[in-house]
């Protein structure tokens, strides 16, 4: 985790010693995000991109409304996936028409608020077609539409399939020529498609292979569309490292077989404005958890650092948000950086659970009360993806610097 630098031996966030980063927050525990580190993620990523393939900012990894305010300054969009995210966007004065709302469910109150606000659609079903219709029919607004296509193809290596075979996302590429006409017969028009096959992909090769196929698929898609097409997002997919053995993907070939697509975009969608949807690269790695140490026990020849955090704030670290087999995510001792007596110990949370944990028996420097735990990786599904309301414990703060 060497995305932070060490400083007599404490953690430095946006510079900031650990320690005193907690004394001006007041409590832990706390999130805290690395304004530098998001420009430079995205910096890198610009870096590996041809110019004529815009990138979007999936506000669901962190809606943080000051990170999302951050972010809307570096990309050159952004996708929302509920009203709140939407407003949040709309909040950032980022232009409604780089702005774009998917979701499964989404309700008629919030079709309207969208259609309202000008962004652009991603309709999930049939139904969500003869939503946006009567809102239309209702309003004399026109609704701007893109289709979100389930593909007939998974992500290889994917952390979360959420293309291909029977889903809840999008629809099935094979009904897709007879959702446009009957889009077309509602007098509704077309921009574009949504094709997201997966996310949390370690591998480059598989990430090439999808975006290709997603192109292919949008071409022959396209034939059935009267009028030009004019966005074609073609998802994310790239994955951080969490764990042992895990390596940061090489942009490289992506960057490379994306510059491919854009020659071919612009003969074959030469209105087509062509973007990738990313989240949890774009600040996973930028942001930590920290807590407190509140004791420090010993059971049956194991050290137990009880903290005042846990699942409740940190689901994901938890294990408890997605994975099979648990992990544990990176951890430190952030004001004891540079200590070399290690022992085994677990790191807990104040939970009347067992599934409270935030580090299952790690080599870490020997903490005492008051010491800051440190999880790295953590600026992306952490406090909003968490049960924070559980067993009534307080609610997490959240600082960018």
């Amino acid at each position: 985790m060497d995305q932070f630098r060490v400083e007599h031996g404490e953690l430095l966030v946006g510079g900031i010693p650990l320690t005193r980063l907690a004394a001006r927050v007041g409590s832990t525990p706390f999130y805290a995000y690395d304004r530098q580190l998001l420009d430079a993620r995205v910096g890198e990523l610009r870096a590996a991109l041809p110019t004529a393939v815009k990138l979007h900012y999936a506000i669901k990894a962190n809606p943080m409304p000051a990170l999302v305010g951050h972010m809307a300054g570096l990309v050159d969009g952004l996708d929302v996936a509920s009203a709140g995210e939407l407003a949040v966007a709309l909040d950032t004065g980022m232009s409604p028409h780089d702005i774009s709302f998917a979701g499964p469910g989404k309700r008629v109150e919030e079709l309207r608020q969208a259609v309202a606000a000008g962004v652009l659609i991603n309709a999930e079903s049939p139904s969500e077609i003869e939503a946006l219709a009567a809102v239309a029919e209702s309003t004399g607004w026109t609704p701007r539409i893109a289709l979100r296509v389930n593909p007939d193809f998974e992500l290889k290596s994917s952390g979360m399939r959420m293309g291909g075979g029977p889903k809840q996302f999008g629809i099935d590429a094979e009904q897709i020529p007879a959702v446009i006409q009957r889009t077309e017969t509602l007098g509704l028009h077309i921009e574009g498609f949504h094709l997201f096959a997966g996310s949390q992909n370690l591998q480059a090769e598989a990430i090439v292979e999808a975006q290709r196929n997603c192109f292919d698929l949008a071409r022959r898609l396209a034939d059935h569309v009267s009028t030009p097409i004019r966005m074609l997002n073609l998802g994310g997919g790239i994955g951080i490292p969490y764990f042992p053995g895990n390596e940061r993907v090489d942009l490289a070939p992506i960057g490379a077989n994306l510059a491919r697509i854009a020659d071919e975009a612009a003969t074959v969608f030469p209105q087509a404005e062509l973007c990738i949807e990313l989240g949890r690269f774009l600040v996973g790695e930028a942001g930590i958890y920290v807590c407190r140490v509140l004791d420090r026990k010993e059971s049956r020849g194991q050290v137990f650092l009880v903290t005042d955090g846990g699942l409740h704030h940190h689901l994901s670290a938890s294990g408890n948000f997605g994975q099979v087999i648990r992990k544990n995510y990176p951890v430190a001792i952030g004001n004891r950086m540079s200590d070399t007596e290690l022992e085994l110990a677990n790191v807990v949370g104040p939970l009347c659970t067992p599934l409270d944990i935030l580090g299952d028996r790690m080599l870490l420097p020997k903490a005492r009360p008051g010491d800051l735990v440190v999880v790295y990786q953590s600026g992306a599904y952490g406090a909003t993806a968490s049960p924070q309301r559980f067993l009534g414990h307080p609610a997490v703060t959240e600082v960018l610097v």
